[in-house]
């Protein structure tokens, strides 16, 4: 180790190297609750790619495995040390290298904030629109290594849509580029969508290409408040099968109004069983949209739909969606004594036809287990994430919530679902993805993973 150190020192520039012990306890894990995580034994930051071959070839020569980390906003411990290993923190890659209006296109390294670039953008007229829930904090490389999601994705997809071109450091050292700045491109193999989402295990993200969109035109925002989630779930069937297409919908259940009002009381009405948030952001046209909409929910059993009256209602409402994970993070904190109260996150995605009875399942599940569950997700695409509320002191609850996630993930997979719409499957959700891909897609990616890292150092025990 202490030759490994020296190199990456002769490397890297000064305070680049960190090796402090009270530093690398920073660095070792993401925000996945009761996943397990290693002490790195060492945590490097680069500014460069020729930064990360050097750090990649210095830990290959040396058979240390090497774990690559953005903001540690996740929520399945794809970010995870493992002890021994190199942590390359990417947080210092942080420039915009360019933004094109013309061939709208934005070039970044995986340090920069989402929000970042969607600020930028927006000075050009033009918009980057995945938008995860941690979009003021998370980076483009998290994203991109994760397929992130967002509230948009109803209307816009998720992060894979917008990445026309990556430059990886591979395992071996060698830089790749994949894709292409153009709007239309067939040649070869589509090797970004195979880096998008695999959540550094196949290589380390040191630049990406985006592909922009055209400002949107003006939103307008109504909330629709339900006696159950299950009929908050049929509307949202009923506003697809109608042909609707909003820039958002999203729904929260009482758990998590509750727990916003908590956190930052902002007048939300925690009596109802269940909120849908949904916005139209088609101009002139939205008003229309979002009657529509309204009538929709009306018919599903709404009690009450209405609209914000000004943009300042509409991005207070927005940021009540945006504060359900520390607000439930605070709720389970105060659940038990000691502050010892935990979340397992699940983030399943089903057909939208399915719903109203995967809400269904999810209530039998927090009864027949004994674990508070709330509810929030993007309803509009079928991506839920029921939060199971457990005490980490106590072993009993905490295997209950974990039986009550696999009671979801097996609900959701029986309906057509997957085991992950947005969040990745990290260390959370290996063996469900296992079952969800059979033997056969198993060896499908231990195959590539054996063709791009032969020597497994590359994020070793994700994904698979």
């Amino acid at each position: 180790m202490s030759d490994l150190l020296a190199e990456l020192r002769a490397a890297l520039p000064d305070g680049a190297v960190l090796t402090d012990p009270d530093l690398l306890r920073g660095y070792r894990r993401d925000e996945a609750d009761l996943c397990a995580y290693g002490m790195p034994a060492v945590v490097v930051r680069p500014r460069s790619t020729d930064e990360v071959v050097a750090v990649v070839r210095a830990a290959a020569a040396r058979g240390v495995p090497v774990v690559p980390q953005g903001a540690r906003t996740g929520l399945a411990g794809a970010a995870n040390a493992v002890d021994g290993a190199v942590v390359i923190a990417m947080t210092a890659m942080d420039r915009i290298v360019e933004i094109d209006p013309v061939n709208r296109i934005a070039v970044v390294q995986p340090g920069v904030v989402n929000a970042a670039l969607a600020r930028a953008v927006a000075e050009q007229g033009l918009r980057y629109p995945p938008d995860p829930g941690s979009w003021e904090s998370s980076t483009i490389g998290g994203n991109v290594s994760t397929n992130a999601g967002g509230m948009c994705c109803v209307k816009y997809g998720v992060t894979t849509e917008y990445v026309l071109g990556l430059e990886v450091v591979l395992a071996s050292g060698e830089v790749l580029r994949t894709g292409r700045r153009t709007a239309k491109g067939v040649a070869g193999y589509d090797l970004t969508r195979l880096f998008v989402g695999s959540e550094g295990t196949l290589g380390i993200i040191t630049e990406i290409t985006v592909a922009l969109r055209p400002a949107p035109e003006d939103s307008l925002t109504l909330v629709a408040v339900f006696p159950s989630t299950a009929a908050a779930g049929a509307a949202v069937a009923a506003i697809s099968s109608a042909g609707l297409t909003p820039s958002l919908l999203e729904l929260l259940d009482r758990t998590h109004l509750g727990a916003i009002e908590a956190y930052q009381p902002m007048g939300l009405r925690t009596d109802a069983k269940a909120l849908l948030l949904a916005a139209a952001d088609t101009g002139a046209r939205a008003a229309a949209e979002l009657e529509r909409i309204a009538e929709l929910c009306t018919a599903a059993g709404a009690d009450e739909v209405y609209a914000a009256t000004d943009a300042v209602e509409a991005a207070a409402l927005l940021q009540a969606r945006r504060l359900a994970h520390p607000a439930m993070e605070k709720f389970a904190l105060d659940a038990f004594p000691g502050g010892n109260g935990g979340l397992i996150i699940d983030d399943v995605a089903v057909p939208r036809t399915a719903l109203a009875a995967l809400l269904d399942g999810i209530e039998k599940v927090s009864a027949e287990y004994g674990v508070p569950i709330g509810v929030v997700g993007h309803a509009g695409d079928g991506n839920l994430h029921p939060n199971i509320v457990v005490d980490r002191a106590d072993p009993a609850s905490v295997e209950r919530g974990r039986l009550a996630f696999d009671a979801i993930m097996q609900i959701a997979l029986s309906m057509g679902g997957t085991c992950t719409g947005e969040h990745g499957v990290g260390l959370l959700k290996r063996d469900w993805l296992a079952r969800e891909i059979g033997p056969v897609g198993v060896r499908v990616h231990q195959a590539i993973k054996a063709a791009l890292d032969p020597a497994g150092l590359l994020n070793p025990g994700k994904v698979f």
